[in-house]
């Protein structure tokens, strides 16, 4: 599914006013999730993680959005053993994709047992959601894509043995071209937040891969150990890949 245009939306000023919403969000809780390797799937001009501490942290796209990644792959099959991955952001990856759920799937079979997955969304079920049904120019980012509720997603999670563990609505005001009117209307975020937050523009998820049947005595910090080690002499091989090859490009220049 085309994306063209998303990257440029967010420079404008309903753009930043998704963007800095969804950072904060990330910022809170990639903070406080620990491990050795975490995943950004698409968008990797933003960083979402960057208040978490694991040693590996890296971002995997598949060539739709501009800007540099360590890893290249396509989001349904991903190049990642599985339980392998601690964490996994996903930055409006599943709307914008025609199989949402495989990609999801993959993403529960790279987490450990115990790992987390970050989603964040448009909500159909909001000013935004009503206006883009509404809008002539669907064509157009952000109303391209398949929005995705809430009520969806935690359906597909159940499926895939995801238990949510947390979860947000932000940006109540209208979608308003002009950054006057944004900052008029910023009154709403308050009155939302406390009188109808299920209608927010965006949501964030964070749910857990749980694994039935499993008893955990003590983690196997060795062989997690060794994987992470394996893992960044891959990451960094690519990296020095494609150092490589942009060099023989300079030179043939």
């Amino acid at each position: 599914m085309s994306i063209q245009g998303f990257e440029d939306w967010l420079q404008t000023p309903p753009g930043q006013y998704v963007l800095e919403w969804e950072r904060g969000q990330h910022d809170l809780l990639v903070a406080d999730i620990f491990g050795f390797n975490a995943v950004q799937l698409s968008l990797p001009r933003i960083d979402f993680l960057r208040t978490n501490r694991m040693p590996l942290r890296f971002r995997c796209d598949d060539g739709r959005y501009t800007g540099d990644s360590e890893v290249r792959s396509d989001l349904h099959f991903l190049p990642f053993a599985a339980n392998s991955i601690d964490l996994v952001v996903l930055p409006h990856t599943l709307e914008f994709d025609e199989n949402p759920h495989q990609v999801l799937r993959e993403v529960e079979r790279v987490l450990v047992p115990e790992g987390h997955v970050i989603v964040t969304g448009f909500n159909p079920y909001s000013l935004w959601g009503a206006r883009r049904k509404m809008s002539r120019r669907q064509s157009l980012p952000p109303w391209r894509g398949q929005y995705i509720s809430v009520s969806r997603l935690k359906d597909w999670c159940s499926l895939l043995g995801f238990e949510i563990q947390a979860g947000s609505y932000g940006c109540h005001a209208p979608a308003m071209a002009q950054e006057k009117w944004l900052r008029r209307l910023k009154f709403m975020d308050a009155a939302g937040d406390k009188w109808w937050p299920i209608v927010g523009a965006v949501y964030v998820i964070q749910a857990v891969k749980r694994q039935q049947g499993m008893r955990l005595i003590t983690p196997a910090w060795a062989d997690r150990k060794a994987r992470a080690k394996a893992l960044v002499s891959v990451t960094q091989s690519m990296t020095e890949l494609q150092s490589g090859n942009h060099k023989k490009l300079d030179n043939r220049e």
